[in-house]
């Protein structure tokens, strides 16, 4: 894994870790608080963004890791698509949206770049 040594060192677990904080946040200060089943599911794709890079990382197998990396990236697209779900049942502003899905976007650009940079060392 070159010079990392701790999956809290990879910048697409960081990117990820600031998606969990701010998809909680919204869930306790919006509707969101309200729906259990869709807030649920949304804290649970964001969780699984950090959840997946940590334990990829921590199998020390190549192989295994960009698998969890591609789970992760995966997770990142099912935040997206339940914050669509919060969008369209006004259960968030557009503003939120747009903050949202654009760290969403982020994270998933970060783990992308990270895979690029495994595939070719």
């Amino acid at each position: 894994m070159g010079t990392i040594s701790r999956f809290e060192d990879i910048e697409a677990w960081k990117e990820a870790r600031v998606l969990v904080q701010l998809v909680y946040r919204c869930c306790s200060n919006t509707a969101l608080n309200r729906d259990f089943g869709l807030r649920d599911q949304l804290q649970r794709s964001g969780v699984s963004v950090m959840a997946n890079i940590a334990e990829g990382f921590e199998r020390k197998n190549p192989n295994e890791f960009k698998h969890f990396l591609r789970v992760a990236r995966g997770s990142c697209a099912e935040v997206q698509s339940h914050l669509y779900v919060a969008l369209d049942t006004g259960q968030i502003k557009p503003s939120q949206f747009e903050f949202l899905q654009n760290q969403a976007i982020s994270t998933a650009r970060k783990i992308s770049a990270f895979q690029r940079y495994l595939n070719t060392n």
